[in-house]
């Protein structure tokens, strides 16, 4: 539910801006005025249950009033607005989002959308000096220059509304390191990036027609983010942690300098731990790496309790933080805890990502697997020592590598899990991950998907850990029935499994912090349980 809320009153405005429940975006055109995107009944929804029209919204009329401004295909993840504001620029666009990784963008003039002569695999990232700014997904030949996969690109903005398409390099990444986003500030650009997962930072001058970059010193090493820019002098907060260090906010002044502001608490001993970065070499000799933290007093006989952690999807950057949960339920306790940066994920950006796309998803189980092989060869733990952990993308994960190699692993917690993949795109958001995982009704691409869904992989013959699978009656994202029926498929063949369902809170699976801490406190006791025989 959407609510118009007073930041100076401190209260919901009366007869203010509204919109029911439902999966709604909203963007403000100025006071009097939004864009928004909702239910309006079925036919304003794609088949993803995503909105698929953009309406204005003048104040004073209701939600089902608003006045059709674009309308995508049936067929599109979503369809919305957004805003970009910057020192220079106040622009409108709306995004037709064909699926995750591929959208057509429009410029919004006079409230009619004018299409942009981008590429599909163009994401729209701001403005700075009148260009617009671009991330770029897929290689790009442009004036006898290939520019990289995964690049900052600025395009000419007036330029690109005459119809004239100019590409310019911000940032390229090269084999170890990848563009994260931009930052407008003042009339200041600044690049976030990944260089081995580790966060770099850049400021982006622009001097004669050439793009520089120069490097911030930032904490390191660790995960950098910047929390709120300001829109005219330049100043910015930023937050900084790693595995060992409490998330801290710093602010950076008009000049420049660094001031610590605030830190979480400190909720664990951290004296007696250390964190390295290690690699391992997967099936076809890719390089994949991972981070482990561990005491610095660390037999290596294979009797150390470890937790892999993994997700490996969507291009989604796995990178050091602080988990008081994790410092406290597990470290304190002189185990190990391994963070994997396996493909599918965004840590080396687009080609880390697009290298375990589809029918090349069993490269990311390979990766997975191939750190687990590496722990135990140099003993640190051992497969009865051995736990793993994935939820979402990160379940399909754990669960597909434990019916794939159950002899690697001793414990699996397995939550809100994608588990059968005949049927994923059927089921809620699913019909949305089909550029993720590609279409099972294609019975050439179902041939390899039925290589590695979970449910489908289940062998009557083999034995195989105690599974832990967890899932929410509410999860309006990955259907319960994937958790329901891999239970169920289980319990018929006498296999072992342990399953809970919260009824409340989501695809996250719980909705206040009583019912985090009970799921992270039987996670937490099924690892020690299962991992002390």
């Amino acid at each position: 539910v959407k609510r118009e809320f007073d930041m100076q009153t401190k209260t919901f405005v009366k007869d203010g801006f509204f919109l029911p429940e439902a999966k709604s975006s909203v963007t403000w055109i100025d006071k009097d005025n939004l864009f928004i995107g909702t239910d309006f009944g079925s036919d304003s929804l794609t088949q993803s249950g995503y909105p698929n029209e953009v309406r204005l919204l003048q104040r004073g009329q209701l939600y089902k009033e608003a006045r059709l401004i674009f309308a995508g295909d049936k067929t599109d993840v979503s369809s919305g607005a957004f805003r970009v504001l910057t020192p220079d620029a106040d622009e409108l666009f709306i995004v037709q989002a064909q699926s995750f990784h591929t959208a057509r963008y429009y410029h919004v003039q006079n409230h009619k959308p004018v299409p942009l002569s981008l590429p599909e695999d163009f994401d729209v990232e701001g403005m700075f000096k009148g260009f617009l700014l671009c991330k770029n997904k897929k290689a790009l030949t442009h004036k006898s220059r290939t520019i990289v996969k995964g690049s900052l690109v600025a395009v000419p903005f007036q330029s690109l509304l005459a119809g004239e398409v100019d590409f310019q390099v911000v940032y390229a990444p090269d084999e170890r390191s990848s563009y994260q986003y931009s930052v407008e500030s003042g009339k200041r650009l600044f690049v976030a990036a990944l260089t081995d997962v580790n966060s770099k930072f850049y400021e982006v001058s622009l001097v004669q027609q050439s793009w520089r970059l120069t490097e911030v010193p930032i904490p390191s090493p660790g995960t950098f983010d910047v929390v709120s820019s300001h829109l005219t002098n330049g100043s910015f907060f930023y937050s900084f942690d790693n595995f060992l260090t409490p998330n801290t906010l710093f602010f950076v002044d008009t000049t420049g300098e660094h001031s610590k502001i605030t830190s979480q608490k400190s909720y664990f001993k951290t004296n007696d731990l250390t964190v390295s970065q290690r690699f391992a070499k997967s099936k076809d000799g890719t390089r994949v790496p991972y981070f482990m933290v561990y005491p610095k007093n660390m037999r290596r006989d294979g009797s150390n309790k470890t937790l892999l952690y993994g997700y490996g999807g969507f291009e989604v950057s796995l990178k050091p933080g602080y988990s008081a949960i994790n410092g406290m339920n597990w470290l304190e306790k002189g185990n190990v805890y391994v963070l994997a940066n396996i493909r599918g994920g965004g840590e080396y950006g687009p080609k880390w990502h697009q290298a375990a796309l589809q029918t090349n998803r069993t490269k990311a189980f390979e990766d997975f697997e191939a750190i687990a092989e590496d722990l135990i060869r140099q003993k640190i733990t051992s497969p009865a020592q051995l736990g793993i952990q994935g939820g979402s993308n990160g379940g399909l994960l754990v669960g597909s590598v434990s019916v794939r190699r159950p002899e690697l692993f001793k414990a699996v917690v397995c939550s809100v899990p994608l588990l059968d993949m005949r049927r994923y795109h059927k089921l809620l958001a699913g019909n949305s991950w089909m550029a993720e995982y590609g279409d099972p009704d294609d019975p050439q691409v179902w041939e390899r998907m039925k290589t590695y869904s979970p449910y489908h992989n289940i062998d009557p013959h083999k034995s195989y850990p105690r599974i832990f699978i967890t899932t929410s009656t509410r999860d309006d994202r990955v259907h319960p029935a994937h958790a329901r029926k891999m239970v169920a498929r289980l319990k018929q063949l006498n296999k072992p499994v342990l399953y809970y369902e919260n009824i409340e809170g989501g695809h996250y699976g719980a909705s206040n912090n009583a019912q985090i801490a009970h799921l992270m406190a039987l996670q937490f006791a099924y690892l020690d349980m299962e991992l002390s025989h």
